[in-house]
């Protein structure tokens, strides 16, 4: 976990690129599938609209782990299979656990938005769900303890239905002064704690700040940046789906 200056750091760089994406249009290249819905940014609507949200899984007999999150879930400015939750079904594939990973990222959502849908992307047999959600309320300035109100509510009904529940953490820029950042990184970390779920404190650790591991827009994790956070996320769930033997669970 890198020291808060450097932190800072990283999130200073992100909040001059949302910057400057507020006055330039992102756009295509070659070989990549952006997302159709807004990125990231202070300037986005709360709400995104139905036809930019991932289609309602279809009815499956494997288990299932879901990823509900935002852009950096849906893979904003990556081909399809260049996104977080397509490496970790990769690499699910090479190790022969028979898990379906169901990417239930939308660009632009907030904890609210990731709330409103969280019932029908638990369709099917969730064994595992990966949160990935808050850093478009850090970018907006939106209050932490609506967000922490919101990522409990998923916790709670996820854990209610016997999904293992995987927390991952982000960083809050620090234009809204520092007790704002410390309170927005410290909700995370206390709903960890207070809900017993596996927890990833930076969701971008290793890769926020860096242009080489980044798109142009300096947010989203270019190809190469994607595969260090699937490393990450992988360290943290591998352990959990060595644990499960739930009904029709694919683990050992």
């Amino acid at each position: 976990m890198v020291g808060l200056h450097k932190r800072l750091a990283m999130v200073v760089g992100m909040l001059v690129a949302v910057a400057a994406c507020n006055n330039a249009k992102p756009s295509s290249r070659a070989g990549t599938t952006p997302d159709a819905a807004a990125t990231d940014t202070a300037a986005a609507p709360p709400t995104v609209p139905a036809a930019a949200a991932p289609a309602t899984p279809a009815a499956s007999a494997r288990a299932r782990i879901v990823f509900l999150g935002d852009s950096l879930t849906a893979g904003y400015g990556l081909a399809r299979h260049q996104s977080v939750p397509a490496l970790i079904q990769a690499r699910l594939d090479r190790e022969g656990l028979d898990y379906e990973v169901v990417n239930a990222g939308v660009s632009g959502d907030t904890s609210a938005g990731g709330l409103s849908r969280l019932e029908w992307s638990l369709d099917g047999m969730v064994r595992v769900l990966v949160v990935e959600l808050g850093g478009n309320d850090g970018l907006r300035g939106l209050p932490v303890a609506a967000m922490k109100d919101n990522l409990d509510a998923i916790i709670r009904r996820a854990k209610a239905r016997g999904i293992t529940v995987l927390l991952t953490g982000m960083e809050a820029p620090p234009n809204y002064g520092q007790a704002y950042t410390v309170e927005f990184r410290t909700a995370f970390l206390d709903l960890a704690k207070a809900h017993g779920v596996a927890f990833v404190p930076f969701y971008l650790e290793g890769v926020a700040g860096n242009p080489e591991l980044n798109i142009a827009d300096g947010i989203h994790p270019n190809p190469d940046g994607a595969r260090i956070v699937e490393q990450t996320i992988w360290r943290a769930l591998q352990p959990l789906l060595a644990a499960d033997h739930g009904p029709g669970g694919g683990g050992r």
